[in-house]
């Protein structure tokens, strides 16, 4: 079989990056044969310097920042590429303006899943920047999905547990209690289901065994990429 050689622009949080090799790994050895594994790029950039952006300045430098990171994938011979954090998909058109290959977009995927599967009214839940910002929304509305509000107080129980404990490897059962109190107060609202828009919130929640349905944004993500390696 012809595999596709994929780079993935990682180390935001290198959490995150080993994430995404393992679902993308144990996806192609699934679907290509007990012997196969993704043919695979990875630059792993410094993420403390890109934690936390908020000033227009900041933005446009972690966005070129990116765009050279992809730059040299592409060189390298990738044939697309995944952006491994959902807060950097902010940048995500000055990425996609400097390559000539796919940059695949994880909120598009996301929002293509949902709406297979006929969801109508949904949750986001992520660092401040993705919840606040449009991308999201802007995807899953041209889907006809309903993004529902975020609400400040979730927004900063999960900036702080993403940021303080999560992104720096720690797990805690506090942690755990509060994101299913968050679930189910979404639950509450109408949500019909859930986006974990951070790539290490399934480190604290049950993806499997929820109160809703969840869509673990880096599983779905690391599913197209590797549809892109097998050319499906």
């Amino acid at each position: 079989m012809n595999l596709r050689k994929i780079g993935l622009i990682g180390g935001m949080s290198w959490l995150s990056t080993q994430t995404y090799y393992e679902h993308i790994n144990k996806q192609v050895q699934a679907r290509a044969g007990g012997r196969a594994s993704a043919p695979m790029l990875i630059e792993s950039l410094d993420f403390s310097n890109m934690a936390r952006l908020s000033t227009a300045e900041e933005w446009k430098a972690a966005g070129e920042v990116l765009a050279a990171s992809a730059q040299r994938l592409e060189a390298a011979g990738a044939t697309a590429v995944l952006i491994g954090a959902n807060s950097m998909h902010k940048v995500f058109e000055t990425v996609a303006g400097a390559v000539t290959i796919p940059v695949i977009h994880i909120a598009e995927c996301v929002a293509t899943k949902m709406a297979a599967n006929g969801v109508k009214k949904a949750a986001l839940i992520g660092t401040r920047n993705v919840m606040v910002e449009s991308f999201y929304r802007q995807k899953l509305i041209q889907r006809d999905i309903e993004l529902l509000p975020p609400e400040m107080k979730f927004v900063d129980t999960l900036d702080r547990i993403i940021y303080d404990e999560l992104l720096l490897g720690k797990a805690s059962r506090q942690a755990e209690r509060e994101l299913k109190t968050i679930l189910t107060n979404l639950e509450q609202d109408g949500a019909e289901a859930v986006v974990l828009g951070c790539t290490e919130l399934d480190m604290v929640v049950d993806v499997d065994a929820n109160v809703l349905p969840i869509y673990d944004c880096t599983r779905i993500h690391a599913e197209a990429a590797v549809d892109w390696i097998l050319g499906d």
